[in-house]
């Protein structure tokens, strides 16, 4: 049986990182993205106007508190709403002090993801989300101790073993490395600095790293002057 798209809500109050968290949506079979907000009445309008299943909620926008968001939409006070239409949300923030955490899962969060993750990590979570969505509309009405035990350890991130950890790309590698997959197009080392916080040094030192291991390619843009500008692209990057 083929299951319908889960459609997806990406509010972030920086274009470009918003740019990279909808590559990444896209690139996880299932998902589309069906809208894109930077601030929070934006937000709000938009998961009322789209009705996604799932919102990625930053925290930190122009006009308010993202969780204040996510309350008002958990919540679903608009009586057109049909009961449990109401989206499922995963926090995407830089803020990690307990603070927000607690109050994030207290709101019903399904998850919080503290910037910059890389690919594998939100697809991980959207891959469960969805199989846990599936295995819901498939129970039907009525669940088991046993059923409600499965759905529950479907939305618990796998422990990764510790034979696969050592060959795993150190962090800063593997987001650059995400970052850069999930671009339509090629992309510099400024662009890359910008869109997941770090210093242009850093990520020119990543790229570079990234280009000598051959995971992403470099190409060169020459101009009408100057020396030519350093471009990159993931060479496990899918066509679209």
């Amino acid at each position: 049986m083929t299951h319908p798209e889960t459609t997806v809500l990406v509010v972030d109050d920086d274009f470009r990182v918003a740019s990279v968290h909808v590559g990444f949506v896209e690139a996880v079979a299932g998902f589309r993205v069906v809208g894109q907000a930077g601030s929070a009445a934006e937000a709000l309008r938009q998961a009322r106007d789209l009705r996604p299943d799932l919102v990625l909620m930053d925290v930190y926008l122009p006009d308010g508190d993202g969780l204040e968001v996510v309350r008002q939409l958990l919540a679903d006070p608009d009586p057109a709403t049909a009961p449990g239409a109401a989206p499922a949300v995963i926090v995407i923030s830089a803020a990690n002090d307990l603070a927000t955490v607690r109050r994030a899962v207290q709101l019903g969060a399904l998850h919080y993801l503290v910037k910059p993750f890389g690919f594998a990590e939100l697809a991980e979570r959207l891959t469960n989300f969805r199989q846990a969505q599936e295995r819901i509309a498939a129970l039907g009405d009525a669940a088991s101790q046993d059923d409600v035990n499965r759905l529950f350890d479907l939305l618990r991130p796998a422990a990764t073993p510790p034979a696969e950890e050592g060959r795993r790309l150190a962090p800063t590698l593997q987001t650059v490395l995400d970052a850069v997959t999930a671009r339509r197009t090629d992309v510099s080392a400024q662009e890359i600095a910008t869109a997941i916080g770090i210093s242009r040094t850093t990520a020119q030192r990543a790229l570079t790293q990234l280009e000598q291991s051959g995971l992403v390619r470099l190409e060169l843009r020459y101009g009408s002057t100057g020396r030519p500008e350093h471009r990159y692209v993931a060479r496990t990057r899918r066509a679209r």
